[in-house]
């Protein structure tokens, strides 16, 4: 029984509406068969009584002077025409006298006279036994259980004279039958019933249930830590449920909209920890990068003309240039002045890289539109490009390929890098420029939130996609005027 109280509202309201529908068509169903019945059997009555009071009244003058033949013609009267299935007509009429013996019957080969009634056969017996047992009744209904005919007695008695009685039979078989027909039509306007009303309890028991059931889906995201309302037009109207709808949406959006709050309080302050940790870095790392880079200069003007010794030193320098700038852009507030981004910069980064895309099998392609100095920090701009194609090259399947596109036009510079291997999940992709959230075992988690800072501070935007095994970044950067 727990089951069915445990069912989904889905299918408990329209089972329960219909086991109520159901029930009370049965109901009615029944009464009116059973109304049917009384009225059919008073018809009977009032229709024997009546006949028979009056073949009593002609009867008694006709036994009083013994007059057989006459009293046969009395009651063979009412029997004279086509009966068909009228129930009101009798099948048989007897008069008996006081001792229950026949003295006149409508069908003398089946019934004859100066027969004993309780020699005829049971129901007769039996018959005979209840007109003894109520001599006086008027016009009982005799339904004799199991017997297959009706009778109904009325006294042959005048002035309080009593000859005989008057013995009036039907058949069950004409009766059943009108009342079969009366009950077949009253079943079969149940049954219409019950067609036009289940459905119509089925729809609105699926339009109300299915609202409350996606109402409870939603309520058990909502306990799970899934801010989800129900699906828009759920329910449309602006009852009792339609309004508890509107509530649960507004109170999913103001959890949503506490919940992006928290968290962007807790990026605010993780940022903020990471940022005061990177400031101090900064200072001890730009010590010793400070005097590299001297040595380095003092190493140019002492190491001669050799031209290949100049090129191996300037991409040396960049580099740690290039490194003082990006430690110094981990200083979120920090100013980095450097020179243009040129197209040697694009063949630096690609060549520092070579050797990592070799060592993993990878290839690595390089397509730029620069052929003119750009008005941007040429180091940061550098680092933007070496931690991307750092995390393409980490990212991607062994012999595959990470392509990067540097495209320059109506003063913006826009980065865009691909390449083939796992897919970042969702939850990790809207935490991917947050610092230690990296989807790479390899990795710190540090690079994308470095270049993060670094496309913030120029003014900036950096996005990211990943579906069906390719990632990719974008990057738009304003360029500004050259120096």
């Amino acid at each position: 029984m727990n089951f069915l109280f445990n069912l989904s509202f889905r299918y408990k309201i329209p089972l329960w509406g219909s086991l109520l529908i159901v029930t009370a068509t049965l109901a009615v169903s029944a009464t009116l068969i059973a109304q049917s019945y009384d009225d059919l059997e008073k018809d009977l009555l009032g229709s024997s009584a009546g006949l028979g009071r009056t073949l009593a009244r002609t009867l008694f003058s006709a036994m009083l002077q013994d007059e057989v033949w006459q009293a046969f013609q009395i009651i063979r009267a009412p029997l004279h025409g086509e009966a068909g299935d009228n129930p009101i007509r009798p099948e048989m009429i007897l008069a008996l006298d006081r001792n229950l013996q026949v003295f006149a019957s409508s069908h003398p080969r089946a019934v004859p006279m100066l027969a004993e009634l309780r020699s005829l056969g049971t129901d007769q017996r039996r018959l005979a036994e209840r007109i003894a047992a109520h001599p006086e009744a008027d016009a009982p209904i005799l339904d004799l259980s199991g017997a297959q005919r009706i009778y109904v007695a009325i006294p042959i008695a005048d002035e309080g004279a009593r000859l005989g009685t008057l013995v009036i039979v039907h058949s069950k078989d004409v009766f059943l039958m009108r009342f079969g027909n009366v009950a077949w039509r009253s079943a079969g306007i149940g049954l219409l019933v019950l067609a036009v009303l289940l459905p119509i309890n089925w729809y609105w028991g699926q339009h109300t249930a299915v609202p409350l059931v996606e109402l409870a889906h939603s309520a058990h995201d909502v306990a799970h830590g899934k801010l989800r309302g129900p699906p828009r037009g759920t329910y449309a109207y602006q009852d009792e449920l339609g309004q508890l709808f509107e509530n649960f949406g507004l109170m999913v959006r103001s959890l949503r909209e506490k919940a992006e709050l928290e968290q962007e309080m807790i990026r605010s302050e993780r940022l903020a920890a990471v940022g005061r940790l990177s400031a101090g870095l900064a200072h001890e790392i730009n010590n010793p990068l400070g005097g590299m880079l001297v040595a380095l200069d003092n190493f140019k003007h002492r190491a001669g003309n050799d031209e290949r010794t100049l090129k191996t030193v300037a991409m040396i320098e960049r580099g740690l240039a290039q490194i003082r700038d990006t430690v110094s852009a981990m200083m979120i507030e920090a100013k980095v002045k450097s020179r243009d981004f040129m197209p040697h910069d694009v063949e630096d980064v690609q060549l520092l890289l070579s050797g990592e895309a070799h060592k993993r099998s990878i290839v690595l392609r390089v397509e730029h539109n620069i052929e003119q100095p750009v008005a941007l920090p040429a180091t940061l701009v550098r680092q933007v490009l070496m931690n991307l194609l750092l995390n393409g090259l980490q990212a991607a399947d062994p012999s595959g390929t990470v392509t990067c596109r540097l495209h320059f036009d109506k003063g913006r510079l826009t980065i865009d890098t691909e390449n083939a291997g796992r897919s970042i999940p969702p939850e990790v992709l809207g935490h991917l420029f947050e610092p230690f959230a990296t989807g790479n075992e390899a990795g710190h988690g540090l690079g994308l939130w470095v270049t993060y800072q670094i496309v913030s501070q120029l003014g900036g935007q950096i996005g990211a996609e990943s579906a069906d095994g390719i990632t990719r970044f974008h990057v738009e950067l304003p360029a500004g005027e050259s120096a």
